[in-house]
């Protein structure tokens, strides 16, 4: 998660961002309120704006700003996922199925980058399948945290994602690595917890949450 709140305003504004790391204080809760609702309507009008931005922007800058994709910046590579997650989860939420926006969205564009790119028509076939299986609840995962058991990497970024369960009361948390993808999460979980990180060996790594 990206956590630099002095980039330049894009949907959110450096004050949003402070606010939704807790680094603001509200001192009360009309304002919390009030900054909650303005954060609300900002994203659900810059939504919006992408239904302008897809039949507008001109093509060299839509180029532009995708050519970040291609030059190895994981910061904006990680928006794009995190644009499409927060998208799914909250259709996701609200019962809506989403292949109802996808399918529609990939054939377009497809047709028009068909046309664009290749001055031809063309067929589309969208087959999207996403299979399930619960491997850990998060109350599970939290009780291995109090016995002090190594964790995954991908779990702890569930709990921490989840909210509800603060991680104050831990100093050491331990992660059980399975591959080497294990160590970016690792990396990433040891910036937003802002803490220190020490490898055991290949297969486990301390987060040190009491770090100064």
């Amino acid at each position: 998660m990206n956590a630099d709140i002095d980039r330049d305003r894009g949907v959110l504004t450096p004050a949003d961002r402070a606010y939704l790391l807790g680094e603001t204080e509200m001192s009360h809760e009309q304002s919390k309120r009030n900054a909650e609702a303005r954060i609300r309507n900002r994203i659900r009008e810059g939504i919006v704006d992408f239904d302008l931005l897809v039949h507008s922007l001109d093509r060299k800058d839509r180029r532009q700003i995708f050519e970040s994709a291609t030059d190895d910046d994981e910061t904006f590579v990680d928006g794009v996922t995190a644009m499409l997650s927060f998208a799914y989860i909250g259709l996701k939420e609200q019962g809506v199925d989403f292949e109802r926006v996808l399918v529609p969205a990939v054939s377009g564009a497809e047709r028009a980058y068909g046309i664009d790119q290749q001055s031809a028509n063309v067929t589309v076939d969208v087959e999207f399948d996403v299979e399930t299986t619960v491997e850990a609840r998060l109350d599970g995962i939290a009780e291995r945290l109090d016995d002090g058991d190594p964790v995954a990497p991908r779990e702890l970024f569930s709990l921490v994602m989840e909210g509800e369960r603060a991680l104050d009361d831990y100093e050491r948390i331990t992660l059980r690595l399975a591959d080497e993808g294990d160590r970016a999460h690792v990396t990433r979980l040891a910036e937003y917890l802002d803490a220190d990180v020490r490898y055991r060996n290949d297969a486990l790594a301390v987060l040190c949450l009491d770090a100064e």
